[in-house]
């Protein structure tokens, strides 16, 4: 007697083999039988004639630890056929944080990660695990964050790690690792983080070179003189060289300036592969992205975490400083951020910064650093898109060239807070597997699921999970390829997919003809 069969849909294994018609049969938690169960007995039966079967997508890089804690539902990750996400990302998250330390962090990160219950313990990675476990509606797993470790061996402060620093904080590390978090990982612009040196992440990836683990890496933008070749995918590689260290990149992908040079921007990793560096990476399928404005202001301001800053934003010599910086600066792009959350002022939620400072009559510059006085730095913002639609189409078959790639996977890069979040938070998955997927000769619907399922899976070690396959855990998507299609947009992202009939997490239904069944599921994995 089983549980649930799936019966007669197109099982899509998740290797990348060609898809078969057959029956998949569940007893518990995971895949019992995959074959004819047309005479077996079933507590429930699902139809998936003329649709496909495959496992659930995993997403490698989200920012989704905060919302879980407050909306365990997780609707917009789940209805895109999500069933496992990766949390701790670019080198910033909750744990493992002392009380203290994690209300300052989850001050700092408001904007992006949002306002999760401070009572919680949040002092080891196993406690914060247990925060999730059999309590969210999604499979999760971690990545400890370096920036969280800075904090909690030198606090928000500009100071090297060495010495007996440096043999903390790889312990720390190291315990992280063996309490199941799935790697490690830094940012691109978030303090303290960005106060490293080259040196330093070299040693703490030498311990997870020894834990066996892996290295994410979001290319650093933050203090660049500090980093080797001034940061970016050359610094991420270097450290993968000289530690060891099996290495990740967060979406890297083309972008506006960009578009069309996907060989120019994957030379390095190519060249790197060829001397004995393990590289992966992943992508969402747009052309911006979306983040929190706190990370924009300069080095010596960020000096003393989120009140410090705060203070200093009230002064008028300090805020010329940041006036100056931001005026000189070149990687935010103040003309073309739409500010998707705002803790007070909902409002000026899908206004455009440019808009509101000539409404105040004031400089963008100035009118960003009101609002983030105003929001005690609790903001968010999603970069306008081109407008031109050349451009458009040139990133979208960048996007599908790259994942053409089997070192390449699929991630969303959630960034939930507010009412105008990135068309990402919705519609990542559902993008790639239907709308650009028609729209492309480069990939089948077996390799773009591969690229979602067990690509992520091998690669980060979930156990018994993206593979259709006897003994697996049964997270399971269950689509039409044909009508599947995002329906998120910039102008209008809080928007569901269409196409996506059933999610199982867990051997549970958590998703039922399109809607989400309260049910949840999901597990802290590996």
């Amino acid at each position: 007697m089983f549980d649930i069969i799936i019966s007669g849909g197109e099982i899509i294994d998740g290797t990348g083999s060609p898809a078969i018609q057959t029956d998949l049969g569940i007893v518990g938690e995971t895949i019992e039988a995959i074959e004819d169960l047309s005479q077996a007995q079933s507590h429930q039966i699902i139809d998936a004639q003329g649709l496909s079967v495959a496992p659930g997508f995993i997403d490698t890089h989200t920012h989704s630890e905060g919302i879980l804690l407050i909306d365990p539902q997780h609707a917009n990750g789940l209805l895109q056929g999500i069933t496992t996400e990766i949390v701790g990302l670019d080198g910033m998250s909750f744990a493992p944080l002392s009380k203290e330390n994690y209300h300052i962090y989850a001050s700092y990160l408001g904007g992006l990660l949002g306002n999760p219950p401070l009572e919680l313990d949040m002092s080891s990675i196993s406690a914060f695990r247990s925060h999730y476990h059999r309590r969210v509606a999604v499979n999760l797993a971690y990545l400890v964050p370096h920036g969280a470790i800075r904090l909690e061996i030198l606090g928000f402060n500009d100071l090297p790690l060495v010495g007996e620093s440096l043999k903390t904080a790889q312990k720390i590390l190291r315990e992280g690792l063996d309490q199941g978090a799935v790697g490690f990982s830094t940012g691109a612009i978030y303090y303290p983080g960005h106060w490293a040196t080259t040196d330093e992440l070299i040693e703490m990836c030498q311990t997870v070179k020894e834990a066996g683990s892996i290295y994410v890496n979001e290319p650093r933008v933050g203090n660049p003189r500090r980093a080797f070749k001034q940061g970016g995918i050359l610094e991420g590689l270097e450290i993968a060289k000289r530690s060891g260290v099996s290495i990740h990149f967060a979406h890297l992908k083309t972008g506006i300036e960009t578009a069309g040079k996907t060989e120019e921007l994957l030379s390095p990793v190519d060249k790197a592969k060829i001397q004995g560096v393990d590289c992966s990476m992943d992508i969402y399928p747009y052309p911006t992205g979306s983040s929190t404005p706190v990370s924009f202001l300069p080095s010596t301001i960020q000096e003393g975490g989120p009140y410090a800053i705060i203070d200093r934003l009230r002064k008028s010599s300090h805020q010329k400083t940041i006036l100056e910086f931001l005026k000189t600066q070149s990687f935010a792009k103040l003309d073309q951020i739409i500010f998707s959350y705002l803790s007070k002022r909902k409002d000026l939620e899908g206004k455009r910064l440019t808009a509101i400072s000539k409404e105040r009559g004031k400089c963008p510059e100035q009118t960003l650093c009101d609002l983030l006085l105003e929001e005690e730095l609790k903001i968010g913002y999603v970069n306008a898109p081109p407008q031109n639609q050349v451009l458009l189409d040139c990133i979208n078959q960048d996007c599908m060239k790259l994942l053409a790639r089997p070192d390449y996977m699929v991630c969303s890069d959630i960034t939930p807070m507010g009412r105008w979040q990135h068309p990402r938070c919705y519609g990542a998955f559902p993008r790639f597997l239907g709308r650009l997927r028609r729209n492309s000769q480069f990939l089948s619907l077996e390799e773009v699921v591969n690229r979602m399922t067990d690509n992520p899976a091998r690669r980060f070690k979930l156990t018994k999970r993206g593979k259709l396959a006897k003994g697996y855990f049964a997270d399971i998507v269950v689509f039409d390829p044909d009508r599947v299609i995002d329906k998120s947009t910039y102008e209008n992202p809080r928007q569901f997919p269409q196409g996506i009939t059933f999610v199982l997490v867990n051997g549970q239904v958590a998703v039922k003809q399109g809607n989400c069944t309260g049910i949840l599921a999901g597990q802290a994995v590996p």
